[in-house]
This record gives C-alpha cells, structure tokens and sequence, in this order.
C-alpha cells in the first residue's frame, strides 16, 4: 500500500517549504525581544558579530551585522547577560532560524558602563595606566595648549583663572567638538595637531612657540555627553603626546578613560588653570617670605651693631683716649698758628729793612744793591720756608708719638692683647683678689663684649 495518495497536491520542495517558514517567522515575529546569556562570540574580520543568546533550556543563534554594531558602544563577550532586540529569520542553506540583532543592552549595568570598564580594563592590561608614564608638568610653563571647545564654558574658565594668577603663561586653542558623534576623533586630532606645532618649534628653534602643557576637557554633564573622552582613539592621542596632558573632564565625581591615561588629572577646567599657574604663584610667596626674613635679619644685625658701639662710646677708656686725641688736636692747630704769625712777622720786617736800606744807597748804586737784596731776601724767605716746614715736621711727628703713646695707654689697646678688666658691683676697678668675696658678682670687659660672673672661690697671689 502506498504512503501518500496520488491524487494529493505536488509536494513542496525543501527549499519552498523553508522560505514559507522564513516569511511566517518574519511577519510573526518582525520585532522581537529576547534575554539570554552570550556564548560562542565571534567577530569576523568582515565586521559581523555572530553570538548565540542561551538560556538553562534553549538556545537561539543571532546575527548582527556592521552597520548595527557600528552603534553599539560595548563589545559582546560570553557570559555575559544580555537583552537583545531584532526580527527572527531562517537562514535557508542550513534551514536553521535565527535573529536578527537591531539593539544590544547589557542587563543590570548600562551599555556605557559596560563599554568604559572594557576598555579600561583592555588598556590597563596594555600598561597605559602605568604611573612610570606620567611625567611631571613644567616648573614655569609658557605656553599652554588647550583642546576643548571654544563655545564652551571650560575655555572661558581656563582664560579667566590663567589671567588671574600669571601673567607669563600664553594660551593656544585647538578647537574641537567635546560632544556628540565624531567628537571624539576631534578631540584626538586636536591633540596630534598640538604635538606637531610642538615639534616644528623646536626644529626651527623657536623656543617660545613650544607648548608646554596640553589641558584636554570640557564641563560637566552626563555619561553620555562625556563619552569623547572615554573612547580609545582619545586615549592613545594623550599617551602618544610628547607633551604632558592634563585631563580635566566634567566635575570633581566624575571619571573618564582621558583622566586615567593623563599624565594629570584635574578635578574641572578650572582647576586645570590653577595647576599650570600655581608655580609661580608659589615661587613668589617663596622670594616675598626670603625678602622679609633677609629685611628682619639685617635690621637686627644693625640693632645688635650699633648697641656694641654705643657700649663702647660710653667706655670710660674709650672717652680718656678721644679726649686725649683732641687736645693733641688743638696743640697741633695752636702751633700751626704761632708758625704763621712768626713767618708773617718776620717777612713785614725783612721788608721794612730791605726799604731802608734802598732809600740810603745812592741811585747808581740802587739797582746792584738791591738785585742782591733780593737775592739775600729769597735766600732768607727759602730758609724761613725750610724752618716752618722743619718745625710742622717735627710737630706732626710728636703729635705721632703722642698718638701712639695714647694708643699704648688706652685701656682697649690692653685687652685686645688678650687682657680683661674686672669691676666689682660698684663698678670699682679690681687689682686684687682679696678685694672680692665668694658669691659676689663680677663684671669683667674684654676686648669685645663684657661677661657677668659670680665669684666661686677666692685665691690669694703672692701679693696678697
């Protein structure tokens, strides 16, 4: 007996049978969502992703392709849990049904958060984060580069707190988007572009075009807004710089992948401002705080010196040899005088002599008489001369001795050979020991300074 009935309808071939069963999948099931776990992912080099979405009883293959995944901001990984939105089909060749993957969302964390804790983890893995890579700013910078957006608030910022706190540091901008799609290549763009206006300066030696720093970032806003700088193009633009990168994305809460790989971080814009010109505001403080310690020490120093003088002008020792000085002083005026008054007495009567005897020669007689009298008249006015320079000479000579004689009694010619002068409380000079008792106080001046002493013990010379 036959199986099928003759008069039955031709039979569908596998292929017909199979695309009947692909159109009622796809008109039943056109937009569809499924949750499952990821195993068995694949990225082909096509850029297709192929994963399958499992459950403990079932699984289903998915597809999704590169103009989907394009816009997915995390990369799928098995195990994990998914939500997975897209239309099922029948791949006809192997007659098998799959999905068509439109959305992909992790469950339990958002998509953005699954994307940055890959990719940090991913570059962390590579050494990006590692603090031997970061490098210190400069001490003094002069030029700043600046990536961020010239219509946004950060840039205003920067300005005002750089004008604020110094007046060497030179800004220059490098406009880029800070948000939405494409900023992030803006962002690593304006980076690279920074760098190499760096290097031509100092190929050409122009040491003043050199950038010195770069501050990347922008304000605050949400997880989306801030994404540019959590993408990877970004993050290697910063550790490729031969620049140092200050990160100062959003608010002091807020963390990026930019701030991780930054050679600094900054908790805002503003605070980026403040890093690059806090220096010289130390440097500064540090000179103002020398200037005032150097101005205290010299006025106490000048304090301390002029009390020593004023000490030793009261000196009874110091007034006894300025009073001797001045009346050698006064001798020495005094004589000088009595020597004028001489020679100007001798000369008016040398003079009168000198008339007279021109009145009692005869006129013949005049003019050899007297070319010898002035001949004899500048002999004796040489020799007046020679005798009152002979006896300022010898003035000058005993007011010398009288100084040194002065000099060898001054009470502080004497200690400054090593000697000291011992007064009682009264103020009495003491010659001998026996003249102090124990327990008494002492005042004993030395060629400089004077010291305070108790008398401990009493010993008796050979002269007691």
């Amino acid at each position: 007996m036959s199986l099928f009935d003759e008069t039955e309808r031709r039979p569908l071939t596998v292929s017909e049978l199979t695309s009947q069963v692909r159109s009622a999948l796809e008109n039943r099931f056109a937009s569809v969502w499924v949750e499952g776990e990821i195993s068995n992912f694949k990225a082909h080099t096509s850029g297709h992703w192929y994963f399958t979405v499992r459950d403990e009883s079932a699984q289903l293959r998915a597809t999704c392709f590169r103009g989907v995944n394009r816009a997915i901001r995390f990369r799928p990984s098995d195990g994990l849990l998914v939500r997975v939105r897209g239309r099922l089909t029948v791949y006809e060749p192997r007659g098998e049904y799959e999905l068509m993957v439109e959305g992909l969302d992790p469950v339990g964390a958002g998509a953005l958060r699954v994307a940055f804790e890959q990719l940090r983890d991913r570059l962390s893995a590579e050494g990006l984060f590692d603090e031997s890579l970061k490098r210190e700013l400069p001490l003094l910078p002069r030029r700043i580069g600046v990536v961020t957006s010239p219509a946004g608030a950060a840039i205003r910022d920067i300005i005002r707190t750089v004008a604020r706190r110094t007046r060497t540091v030179s800004i220059l901008i490098a406009p880029a988007r800070v948000q939405g799609a494409g900023a992030g290549r803006e962002v690593a763009h304006a980076i690279r572009l920074l760098n190499e206006q760096h290097r031509a300066a100092l190929a050409e030696g122009r040491a003043r075009d050199c950038v010195d720093a770069i501050i990347v970032g922008r304000g605050g806003g949400s997880s989306e807004d801030l994404w540019a700088f959590n993408e990877e193009e970004v993050a290697r633009a910063i550790r490729a710089s031969v620049v140092p990168v200050i990160s100062a994305v959003g608010h002091e809460t807020d963390f990026t992948i930019a701030d991780f790989v930054a050679d600094v971080r900054a908790a805002t814009p503003t605070a980026a401002a403040e890093l690059v010109a806090e220096r010289e505001d130390e440097i500064a403080s540090y000179v103002e705080d020398l200037t005032h310690k150097l101005v205290n020490s010299l006025r106490y120093r000048v304090i301390t010196e002029r009390a020593r003088v004023a000490e030793a002008a009261m000196s009874h020792g110091f007034d006894e040899v300025r009073t001797r000085l001045r009346a050698s002083l006064e001798e020495l005026r005094d004589a000088r005088v009595r020597l004028e008054k001489l020679m100007a007495e001798r000369a008016v009567r040398a003079r009168r002599r000198f008339d007279d005897a021109v009145c009692r020669l005869s006129p013949a007689r005049a003019a050899t008489r007297a070319s010898a009298a002035r001949v004899r008249l500048a002999v004796t006015h040489a020799g007046m001369e020679s005798a009152a320079r002979a006896r300022l000479d010898d003035a000058r000579a005993r007011l010398a001795v009288n100084v040194a004689s002065l000099d060898a009694l001054s009470p502080l010619a004497v200690l400054g050979r090593g000697y000291a002068l011992a007064v009682d409380e009264r103020g009495k000079l003491l010659r001998s020991a026996r003249a102090s008792k124990t327990g008494e106080r002492v005042r004993v001046r030395l060629a400089e300074g004077a010291l305070s002493c108790r008398v401990e013990e009493v010993e008796a010379g050979e002269g007691v």
